[in-house]
């Protein structure tokens, strides 16, 4: 007698098989892979994800655009012949057969593994890659791969962790693909004199497959972890590391496209017990040597705990974000001059609305000299010694004309905490145009008059221009200027250049452009169509935080590009008729050809503008970026 299975226990087993099924392949994410001891990883938790991001992506829509065939062909074709054909013809392998493989996470890391900056060990280096769907394919791949490296002599040896096996394949210089070894640097063994030179270490690289993963390891002890925690192994892992877990909630909770972290408290407390080299008699060093400790303290980088990076795509725009892990009790050094105060960074009235870059920080200027000066004499006394020199001399040669003269009370005890940058496109299509486009530096001052002439006197004795001229006036204001002088090897085809200078509404302003400090001056009084108007701006903004936490910036990469066309394409209207291209090697002209770029008008739908910020909390420094998403392609 025939029993009838109950159709609700079929349907139950069936999904308990599929439900085994996916989580047998369901590969951990790195942060539960890694062990607690990396120093720093990159991963894409989803690379088909990614992917797909990417070819949506303005700029490798710009790259696949019609209009760029002529130039993109040529570049692939010779990137073809000269890298891909010769490496699959070493390697024995097809590298389309590879392109396909990453499916879920692909990850780099860096691990301590046992590195304390002395002896032999080194950091372990760990690829993963997980293919998913494609785990058959990996197979084949690395069955394939495997054999080539057998029939070409290799003495590959096996061995297992926890049942997964690995290849060990031995590396030395000898073993880089002669498609790639013309493409790297070559290095000569150094010798001291009086020491003995070590003799060249050859390394090796693990390579196994854990279901749909691939790992690839410089040891096998680098490798390790990451099997024991794919097998149920209870190792603490990089998640239990307590700095990227708080890392983790605040920069990667929503799940980036890519992003990247680096434990530098880790990394730099290594650094900070190397002990100073011994002398050598034979060799003695002219410069005196600095420990480790002393410049890493004094620099401020033991005071950061971890640095990360995570970058996202809406439909909106891309977005880039970076954090300095470094507490406000902690913060010396570089890291305290660089903090910028939760100020009004929004573009000034008197910015205007044509300006293709754009820059503000708000930073206290005196206390950040200080800091500097700290900074350099905890280095080095000598260093500072060498500083305090060079103002007394500047100093001494302005006071010849000046008894009163001091650097240090005229400039920079006046600085303030503001500081603006902007510059605006070429004034023509020559080459002498596209190369110096007009900007202009600004930093306020609590008597900008007094500052004025502290960088004008200055200036004189950098530039040995000891001859005073007298400012000339415009709309009330005076105007300072110092003739520069000619570029080296550029003769009498170079123009005459000068630096400017001028005060307006709390500000000394410079640059080598009249014009610039000219429309300076007429837009302090009535301004014109000003930069914080342009339409989009603001809403760009709020993706950064707005642009009240002390740091701003704009860039027109529409405008920048444009110029950048005319210059690589060698459309400047110089009468000798130099192009870019005449300039560049030829081995880089044969791969790009910038004369086979089209019309700018063509593409410039795909590049429209760009904002960044910063801002500072007692957990550390943040910095990010925007680029909206160009309206042509919405």
């Amino acid at each position: 007698m025939t029993k009838t299975v109950h159709p609700l226990f079929l349907a139950a087993f069936a999904a308990s098989l599929t439900l085994a099924a996916s989580l047998h392949a369901a590969i951990p994410p790195a942060e539960n892979l890694l062990p607690q001891d990396t120093m720093f990883v990159v991963t894409a938790p989803d690379f088909a994800g990614l992917r797909t991001a990417m070819h949506q992506s303005p700029q490798l829509l710009f790259w696949n655009d019609p209009a760029m065939k002529p130039f993109h062909d040529k570049f692939m074709d010779k990137w073809n012949d000269t890298i891909v054909a010769p490496l699959e013809k070493d390697l024995g392998v097809k590298l389309a057969d590879f392109t396909a493989l990453p499916q879920g996470q692909l990850t780099f890391a860096i691990t301590q593994n046992g590195w304390s900056g002395t002896g032999d060990q080194l950091p372990g280096a760990v690829l993963l890659l997980d293919a998913k769907d494609n785990s058959d394919l990996l197979k084949t791949n690395l069955a394939a791969l495997e054999k080539n490296w057998t029939d070409a002599g290799k003495s590959i040896r096996t061995e297992t962790i926890r049942d997964v096996k690995f290849s060990i394949v031995p590396l030395s210089s000898n073993d880089v693909p002669a498609s790639l070894a013309g493409m790297l640097p070559k290095s000569q063994p150094v010798s001291e004199l009086g020491k003995e030179t070590p003799p060249a270490k050859h390394g090796e690289i693990v390579i196994g497959q854990f279901e749909s993963l691939l790992i690839v390891g410089n040891t096998i002890q680098a490798v390790e972890p990451i099997v024991e925690h794919l097998t149920g192994g209870s190792a603490p892992a990089l998640n239990d590391n307590a700095v990227f877990a708080a890392d983790k909630l605040a920069q990667f909770r929503d799940a980036p496209l890519y992003y990247g972290w680096f434990n530098a408290k880790t990394f730099f407390t290594v650094l900070s017990h190397i002990p100073q080299p011994e002398p050598n008699p034979d060799a003695p060093s002219p410069m005196p040597q600095i420990p480790w400790d002393k410049s890493l303290a004094a620099s401020g980088a033991m005071g950061l705990k971890s640095a990360s990076f995570s970058c996202r795509e809406t439909v909106e725009g891309s977005q880039v974000n970076f954090f300095l892990s470094v507490p406000e009790a902690d913060r010396t050094g570089v890291f305290k001059i660089i903090a910028a105060a939760p100020k009004d960074a929004n573009p000034p009235l008197f910015v205007p609305a044509d300006a293709v870059k754009f820059w503000r920080w708000r930073t206290d200027g005196q206390k950040d000299w200080a800091a500097l000066e700290t900074m350099i004499g905890s280095i080095s006394p000598a260093g500072l010694s060498s500083l305090n020199a060079a103002i007394a001399m500047a100093n001494a040669g302005a006071q010849q004309k000046d008894p009163s003269f001091d650097l240090r009370k005229n400039l920079l005890g006046n600085l303030g905490d503001d500081f603006i940058s902007y510059a605006k496109a070429p004034a023509g299509t020559s080459i002498a145009d596209l190369n110096n486009a007009p900007s202009i530096f600004l930093f306020a001052s609590p008597n900008p008059e007094l500052a004025i002439l502290a960088v004008y006197n200055v200036a004189s004795l950098i530039y040995g221009r000891q001859d005073a001229t007298e400012p000339r006036d415009f709309l009330g204001k005076k105007i300072y200027s110092i003739a520069l002088p000619t570029p080296r090897g550029m003769g009498a085809m170079a123009p005459a250049r000068s630096l400017y200078l001028t005060t307006a509404n709390g500000y000394v302003a410079m640059s080598s452009d009249s014009s610039i400090v000219e429309n300076f001056l007429r837009s302090t009084g009535t301004p014109a169509s000003p930069l914080r108007e342009t339409a989009g701006l603001a809403d760009a903004a709020q993706h950064i935080g707005g642009a009240d936490g002390g740091l701003f910036g704009y860039e027109n990469q529409r405008e920048i590009m444009r110029a950048a066309f005319t210059l690589l394409k060698g459309q400047s209207d110089d009468a000798v008729g130099l192009g870019a291209m005449a300039a560049l090697p030829k081995s880089f002209r044969d791969w790009m050809d910038f004369s086979l770029l089209p019309d700018y008008d063509q593409v410039s739908k795909y590049f429209y503008f760009s904002v960044f910020g910063g801002n500072t909390t007692v957990d550390g420094i943040s910095f990010k970026a925007f680029a909206p998403r160009p309206p042509g392609l919405n």
